[in-house]
């Protein structure tokens, strides 16, 4: 007797005939199954890159909610941390369809707010079935909404833990690819770093005599705005500041502006530049120790922060940044940092816009420095290549250092998972909080707790989060219509990174808005809002309350103010006024509502 799986079935027995005929059929279904639980998690990580360009720094999370007949009936996407969760926005999108369907999130939930929202929000919308791309790839992060989900009785599948297979890998490579600056900060000290350049046919970034407006065609460059808008900062040298000007803006590429460095050694920059113009995005200027300290006080005037290294290099500077909380940053730099930065490896990927051009020149430069490569057996391969043809351009892009494959740890179904002590590596009587995705995320000002306040006309307003309450509250008061259209566009904000650019930004451009008393207030401001906050929601209380016996240090390495500064010189008034209402939480005999505020 003898038999093939996949042609006809030779048996005498119709009993095993009909069994091999029930094996192909599931085998079949299966394999249609995973077919397209793959085509789902790589839309819901399309949708997940929705995100980018708009507020940063975040994880980028899409949903997509499919019924069992394999149609879509809701989806969406977290905007920002501080906004409502692509798995909230999905069920509601999907109402009564979501009974009975299944969930695909191209990356793990990360709850660290303490309310557990986007698994709710799940469990109350009767998913059965959730499919996860990846999962978190933050350790103290990692496995518990699996757990939680299944916990609640839902089944729940991580792609490629349990079947391997060339469709399941490039869905996996999608999340991995969408996430791709969270997945390196997760996995080193240095932020996901992008180096971009456009050059000749004949490799070269500008003529002889240092000219380069325009070596790419004008589509390329409106390419290069979008990925600016993607990053957190844009990085060049002196010499492109003193050669070119730029400005660095993300202009026709997204909402969001990043930030702008300057890395100089000496300092030796033009008094005047367009990057000392910080109306509208601020600019660092990292330097060594001790150069020209006029020139530093100079740029200080500007409105221009500068930091000094011992001993300036780009895996320091990388290092400082990724501690500032920075996920990715594009290098447009020339080739001598950009041979410096490759060297010390933290350059990751390589975007190279190729023109049609040939403009010769032995001493013309080129977008890559010396390496030190005698033979072209020591050069660089990139991975995962990509052609595109942009307008009249060839874009090639790829990875010079692959993402790092995640190492899940999965906890058992009957254990929780502990938050990783690395993750606050001080003292034990030391909390550090800085970003929302921390273990103690939910005492930021950004996290994505709406309260309602008394207003002056004695009605009550609903603020998205406390970091909305306060930068509007810099312009409340002010008899000046243009300074109601600051409080009310700041209000108005999707996101609180978007309310704390628009304060910050405003308070710049426009200081006669300001209330006068601002300086004297502000603090008070604030309490006010973090009282509201944590009088309405039990569960951050409960947070506060288990920190008893603690200091709290709001991290932010650039805040001197709010923050604990790079090196404890920062006042930390939103640890201090935190420690200060967990005193008077401790010593009321039961926690009730701020009379100025109410429960949502």
């Amino acid at each position: 007797m003898s038999f093939s799986l996949a042609t006809n079935c030779y048996c005498s027995s119709p009993v095993i005939c009909n069994a091999i005929l029930n094996y192909n059929n599931n085998n079949h279904r299966n394999n249609h199954s995973h077919c397209s639980d793959a085509a789902f998690i790589k839309r819901a990580a399309e949708l997940a890159d929705k995100s980018a360009g708009c507020t940063s720094p975040h994880p980028n999370f899409g949903c997509v909610i499919a019924t069992a007949t394999g149609n879509v009936a809701g989806e969406g996407y977290l905007y920002a941390q501080g906004t409502k969760p692509a798995e909230v926005q999905a069920v509601e999108a999907a109402g009564e369809w979501s009974k009975g369907a299944t969930a695909y999130l191209n990356l793990e939930p990360g709850d660290c707010h303490g309310d557990h929202t986007a698994v709710s929000s799940l469990v109350q919308a009767g998913i059965t079935r959730v499919v996860v791309g990846i999962r978190h790839p933050l350790r103290h992060l990692q496995g518990n909404a699996v757990h939680a989900l299944r916990n609640h009785g839902l089944q729940v599948e991580v792609l490629g833990e349990d079947l391997q297979s060339k469709i399941i890998e490039d869905a996996r490579k999608s999340c991995l690819l969408v996430n791709a600056p969270l997945i390196h900060r997760a996995t080193s000290r240095v932020p996901f770093s992008v180096l971009k350049y456009a050059m000749t046919l004949d490799g070269k970034i500008a003529a002889s005599s240092g000219h380069a407006a325009w070596v790419s065609s004008r589509k390329s460059r409106n390419r290069v705005f979008e990925l600016r808008s993607r990053s957190d900062a844009i990085i060049v040298g002196g010499n492109t500041v003193r050669r070119d000007n730029p400005r660095l803006t993300a202009r026709h590429g997204g909402e969001y502006m990043p930030m702008r460095i300057v890395m100089s050694q000496t300092l030796d920059l033009p008094e005047e530049a367009n990057l000392w113009d910080v109306c509208d995005v601020s600019t660092i200027v990292v330097t060594q120790r001790g150069a020209r300290r006029s020139f530093q006080k100079l740029l200080a005037s500007k409105g221009v922060e500068v930091v000094e290294f011992e001993i300036l290099n780009p895996r320091e500077v990388m290092e400082y940044f990724h501690d500032r909380g920075y996920l990715s940053i594009l290098w447009e730099c020339g080739g001598t940092l950009a041979a410096s930065a490759i060297s010390a490896g933290v350059i990751h990927k390589v975007f190279a816009f190729v023109a049609p051009k040939i403009i010769g020149g032995k001493n013309a430069p080129s977008p890559v420095g010396e390496l030190g490569m005698v033979e072209m057996t020591q050069a660089l391969d990139l991975v995962d290549v990509c052609y595109e043809q942009v307008g009249p351009d060839m874009l090639i892009s790829g990875f010079l250092q692959p993402i790092p494959e995640l190492t899940p740890v999965i906890p058992s179904e009957n254990e929780t998972f502990a938050i990783d002590p690395t993750v606050t590596p001080y003292e034990s009587s030391i909390i550090f909080f800085y970003k929302t995705w921390d273990p103690y995320g939910a005492f930021s000002n950004f996290s994505p707790h709406p309260i309602q306040m008394l207003d002056d006309n004695g009605n009550y307003a609903t603020w998205s989060t406390v970091e909305h309450f306060y930068q509007a509250h810099k312009f409340l008061g002010v008899n000046n219509p243009d300074a109601k259209y600051c409080t009310e566009k700041i209000k108005s904000a999707r996101s609180p990174e978007e309310a704390a650019r628009m304060g910050r930004s405003m308070q710049r451009q426009h200081p006669h808005l300001v209330r006068t008393d601002w300086e004297n207030v502000k603090i008070d401001v604030m309490y006010k809002a973090l009282k509201c906050k944590f009088s309405i929601y039990p569960h951050l209380n409960s947070m506060l309350l288990s920190t008893a016996g603690s200091v709290l240090v709001e991290a932010s390495p650039h805040d001197l103010f709010w923050g604990g500064g790079r090196e404890g010189e920062g006042l930390n008034y939103l640890g201090r006024l935190l420690m200060r209402l967990r005193s008077k939480f401790l010593g009321e005999s039961s926690t009730s509502s701020e009379s100025t505020c109410i429960a949502l």
